[in-house]
């Protein structure tokens, strides 16, 4: 059981998930950075200083002045705020990735098949004839 253990993990397939899967890791901190840091605060001052990730309903009705607070105070909160964010970081990623494979898939595309000859040669008079012909229009041979 060890052995085909070990077969399977050094695997090239498993080992190049291992790695994209970190990387991939990675890559969704850059990209929550991203958003956070890098777009959000913009967008929230050209809203007149929105902070999104404060964003919130208290669904018990009481009003907090920020999402620590109702937090703290334990009360039931739906952060839309956040959930924006993350609708964001996805859309980032998700667009990031599409843009990966799709030159991935460039480098790797295989040359279309050369299409069927539709002709050939006849074997007495070397005129071109089409392919499914049985007899040469030209010189009349029969073709096998």
């Amino acid at each position: 059981m060890f052995k085909e253990f070990k077969e399977f993990a050094l695997r090239g397939n498993v080992i190049d998930l291992a790695v994209g899967v970190i990387i991939g890791a990675a890559f969704g901190k850059i990209v929550s950075s991203l958003v956070q840091d890098l777009i959000m605060p913009p967008i929230g001052m050209l809203l007149k200083g929105v902070n999104f990730s404060n964003l919130f309903i208290a669904l018990d009705g009481r009003h907090f002045d920020n999402l620590q607070d109702a937090q703290k105070a334990g009360a039931p909160t739906l952060n839309y705020g956040i959930f924006l964010n993350n609708v964001l970081d996805f859309m980032i990623v998700a667009f990031c990735v599409f843009l990966l494979v799709q030159q991935v898939n460039r480098w790797t595309r295989k040359p279309e098949p050369a299409a069927a000859p539709a002709t050939k040669e006849c074997p007495q008079c070397a005129m071109s004839i089409p392919i499914q012909a049985k007899r040469c229009p030209h010189c009349t041979t029969q073709i096998g």
